[in-house]
């Protein structure tokens, strides 16, 4: 695709949101102020009762309600899709923050090679990180982009079909072709999809010069309902994770942070970081064993209680 077509293509951002605060009136800001304007950014509100809906001076900007027991990572978002005739969508979480005027811009430049069917952002670290996230930011998001294809799986492994909705842009074209989304799913839409499009015979690009300010300090307990659903949205769609091992990838980067501690003589960081570990592989291990576990022990677990209906378990 030459320059000239890309200046051509429209682009609309999908945005889920829930009790958004004073920074999401920046991340509105910023992507308006872009060297790329989106055609339409649309907001789905999760929202309880007494809420009100939000509402923008730009027309351009949509908030549409989704009731909180309806929230669903994959269904929301593809409910998003539906509202779209862009050529391009562009899915964000509401704290993550443009870097600068050109993110649009060029997660669009990532569509120039052929058959590339998605394209996402780097994740830079918020200044106020701890070191251990910076680490993991600098680990999963260099600063080299790549395009990964089917070719890919013996030398990366799982980490061929790693992409975050954080910031990823999609063919709506072949996002429709391809059924979209999966749902209902607990976590993991972005890489369920990605190995949907590299299966297909597609490539995901990786753009290290499309920058947001996304990071989380997550404490221990977090860190192990966030992989209790890990594990569970891998169980549940084995067929695409049992041949490529998540716990191979993570031991990787384990090695190497709690190594690059020591050597910085970070001793107290490596112990609290080992701990986190420990937390992850736990959450993981239980949460691909869910199916054995009792209702009550499940919403223990869980970072998203609102996923367990009655009738999935």
């Amino acid at each position: 695709m030459t320059q000239n077509e890309l200046d051509k293509k429209t682009v609309d951002i999908i945005i889920p949101v829930y009790h958004p605060g004073e920074e999401f009136d920046e991340l509105l800001r910023r992507l308006m102020n872009q060297s790329v304007l989106p055609q339409h950014i649309f907001i789905l509100q999760t929202m309880e009762r007494g809420d009100s809906l939000l509402v923008f001076e730009d027309e351009r900007i949509v908030a549409e309600p989704v009731a909180k027991e309806e929230f669903d990572h994959g269904g929301t978002r593809d409910h998003g899709a539906s509202l779209s005739d862009a050529d391009y969508i562009l899915y964000m979480t509401q704290d993550a923050m443009p870097a600068d005027r050109k993110l649009i811009e060029n997660l669009l430049l990532g569509f120039r090679g052929e058959n590339t069917g998605i394209v996402y952002g780097r994740q830079l670290a918020r200044e106020d990180s701890s070191l251990t996230e910076r680490m993991a930011r600098l680990y999963n998001y260099p600063d080299k982009s790549r395009l990964k294809t089917r070719a890919d799986l013996e030398e990366l492994g799982i980490k061929t079909y790693f992409c975050s909705d954080v910031c990823a842009m999609y063919d709506r074209s072949l996002y429709e072709e391809l059924g979209g989304f999966v749902h209902p799913t607990i976590f993991n839409e972005d890489m369920i999809m990605a190995s949907k499009v590299i299966q297909a015979g597609y490539g995901v690009y990786y753009a290290a010069e499309a920058r947001v300010i996304h990071s989380h300090s997550y404490t221990c307990l977090q860190q192990f309902r966030r992989n209790f659903d890990l594990g569970v949205s891998q169980k549940q769609y084995s067929e695409i994770f049992e041949t490529i091992s998540s716990e191979k990838e993570g031991a990787g980067f384990a090695k190497k942070t709690l190594a690059a501690l020591c050597k910085k003589f970070h001793f107290v960081q490596a112990f609290y970081f080992c701990v986190q570990c420990a937390f992850r592989l736990a959450g993981y291990q239980m949460g691909m064993r869910y199916d054995r576990l009792s209702r009550k022990m499940i919403l223990r677990c869980t970072m998203s209680p609102g996923y367990w209906k009655e009738e999935e378990l």
